[in-house]
């Protein structure tokens, strides 16, 4: 089960510094974790999770699996994008295979760095890419209508619900709006099946300069109001400052982040909220060969998130022996949990909690 944010911005914002810190801190986690550079443009992250590395220790555990996510550098942006401008094609293709949108803005001020626009405005440029997205949302809702009305009155309910939603959408993105901010309740499935770009989640990252990066400046709160308005998320970074952390010892990036007034690292902050956003959580199975995190959808069954090990797993679902991490570790392990009464045995109706540490009983 593979999650991937797409990162976007315009030219010269920090989109690819931003980028490459990903995928070195990625690199040079490889010696403990898993990690595959799927394309030069594809990084595949650990999201980093203290909790692993203490289910390995009570567990005795000789290795550890982190749960990860993609990150996607895509093709930078530039007005007329939805009309096939710069690279709009390619921009607007790689956007609607990704499953949310990380929207990297400048928020600082550089004489040195050119800004296409000529000055810096985070509000203005986050408007510049969602218009483009709009618009051509807007030109592929507009294709489908004909055929769906004459399928629609032919009496074809499936059309007749589409064309319903389509009818609704139109008139918000005519007007400037993305289209998750208007979709009727009860209809989310049906209009993320409609492939739209702006029905994607979005997470807005500030690049601020260094001496901004524990506090935000004035760009950057700017953006936090923006995206509250906006039903998103914002998280402050400077890129600069992840590139060189990327680029350092593990053993002295506590120290330096702790000189700029920082406890973990803006990257961190943007993998954790990308995982948030896209409505995952973690489930960890622990034992001596091995610790290891599992991503599952928020609301998924116990069979479901065995399906995610195995498919076997999901289809010979017989039980599931939950611990949750609370309970795992206050009892110093599963043998202490299931002399304590914290062991649950959970049929095929339970909702996974995020932290369950579990064992799937099955028979295939």
């Amino acid at each position: 089960m593979g999650f991937n944010c797409g990162i976007v911005g315009l030219p010269n914002v920090g989109k690819s510094t931003l980028f490459n810190a990903l995928t070195q801190t990625a690199a040079a986690q490889a010696a403990n974790y898993p990690f595959c550079t799927i394309e030069p443009n594809v990084g595949r992250v650990a999201v980093p999770d203290p909790r692993l590395e203490t289910l390995a220790r009570i567990a005795k555990s000789a290795k550890l699996v982190p749960t990860s996510l993609e990150f996607v550098d895509i093709a930078g942006l530039v007005r007329g994008a939805s009309k096939g401008e710069g690279l709009g094609n390619q921009f607007l293709g790689n956007i609607r295979e990704v499953d949310a949108i990380v929207h990297v803005l400048r928020c600082f001020e550089d004489s040195d760095v050119t800004h296409v626009d000529g000055s810096v405005d985070p509000i203005r440029d986050a408007g510049t890419v969602e218009t483009e997205l709009m618009l051509a949302d807007l030109e592929s809702l507009e294709k489908r209508v004909p055929q769906l009305q004459k399928k629609a009155r032919g009496n074809d309910k499936e059309a007749q619900a589409q064309l319903a939603l389509i009818e609704a959408l139109i008139p918000a993105l005519q007007a400037g709006r993305a289209a998750r901010t208007v979709i009727p309740a009860g209809e989310e499935e049906a209009a993320r099946r409609l492939g739209l770009m702006t029905t994607k989640p979005v997470l807005y990252v500030c690049n601020v300069e260094e001496a901004s990066a524990a506090t935000g400046n004035a760009h950057s709160a700017r953006v936090m109001e923006y995206a509250r308005a906006q039903g998103a998320r914002a998280v402050v970074v400077s890129a600069a400052i992840e590139a060189e952390i990327a680029q350092m010892p593990e053993a002295e990036r506590g120290d330096f982040l702790a000189s700029l007034g920082l406890s973990d690292s803006g990257l961190d902050r943007v993998i954790r909220a990308g995982y948030e956003l896209l409505g995952l959580i973690t489930y960890f199975t622990a034992g001596p060969k091995e610790a290891r995190a599992w991503t599952i959808v928020k609301g998924m069954t116990a069979p479901q998130a065995a399906g995610v090990i195995h498919g076997d797993f999901e289809r010979g679902f017989i039980a599931a022996e939950t611990i949750s991490y609370e309970d795992y570790v206050a009892c110093g392990g599963e043998q202490g949990a299931r002399e304590a009464g914290k062991l649950r045995v959970e049929g095929k109706s339970y909702v996974v909690r995020d932290g369950d540490v579990m064992l799937f009983r099955f028979n295939v």
